[in-house]
């Protein structure tokens, strides 16, 4: 058999990598997520992953994929670039927040305390990368058909699905209604929940070309570490010295 066949799959070998950071003390540990462009295939796997994960209403998404057609008739393409927080190492959004909501934890992951915010929005216009949005209390339901006795919709939809909130952050939070995260911003968190039980972010299990990597990058012998040793690394907008952790492969 030829030795270039994988003997372990690249998820399989993460979440064991996973588990095993989990056992060090929480500041040896330095969370970093790469994305290989080349693999991406634009399918939005991990944007429905996330928004299912995590509950998301209209209007806030954590994980977009941006799409840009490049080429000249008839050599044209398409190309994606995911483009989650950046839980940058240097972060204007914490810089700019007034009540000091918003701050990096000590596993790298720049975090929101909902309780905290008050919706001001000065991360969403702070954040270079857009990674941001607002939660207005929309929801998916407002304008389905709904006819006692006859059409089951909104309602039941909406108490199925929406009215239960999702463990961000590892908290149980009230059904959605007026209080947080509505009228808060709102963005990625590397699944921080899961994360917690041993499982990888959504974003990762969800990805079917195997395009986002996830782990320690202070574990010189994890995968993550292997891949930002590439000559293909590079992040975003490296000229305004926010020092990303979530990098790409070209």
């Amino acid at each position: 058999m030829s030795n270039t066949l994988l003997s372990e799959d690249y998820v399989v070998r993460m979440q064991r990598e996973l588990r095993a950071a989990k056992g060090k003390k929480p500041d040896a540990v330095q969370w970093a997520m790469v994305i290989d462009v080349a693999k991406c295939a634009g399918c939005h796997a991990c944007t429905i992953g996330c928004v299912a994960e995590n509950k998301l209403p209209p209007g806030v998404v954590y994980r977009p994929v941006m799409e840009e057609e490049i080429g000249r008739y008839p050599n044209v393409r398409r190309r994606f670039l995911p483009r989650p927080c950046m839980h940058c190492m240097n972060p204007p959004c914490v810089k700019v927040c007034p009540v000091k909501a918003t701050f990096k934890n000590k596993q790298g992951v720049t975090v929101i305390d909902y309780k905290r915010c008050i919706g001001c929005r000065a991360c969403l216009v702070a954040c270079p990368y857009a990674a941001r949005t607002a939660d207005f209390g929309e929801f998916y339901t407002d304008k389905t058909p709904e006819a006692a006795d006859r059409i089951l919709g909104r309602k039941e939809a909406r108490a199925g699905y929406e009215l239960t909130p999702a463990k961000e952050y590892g908290k149980d939070w009230p059904a959605r209604g007026k209080k947080s995260p509505v009228g808060n911003a709102r963005k990625c968190h590397f699944c921080l929940h899961r994360i917690a039980v041993g499982q990888l972010p959504v974003c990762v299990t969800t990805c079917i070309g195997r395009a986002t990597y996830f782990g320690n990058r202070n574990d010189p012998n994890s995968l993550i570490a292997e891949l930002l040793a590439s000559p293909r690394i590079y992040t975003l907008k490296p000229e305004l010295g926010t020092k990303p952790s979530v990098y790409y492969l070209s």
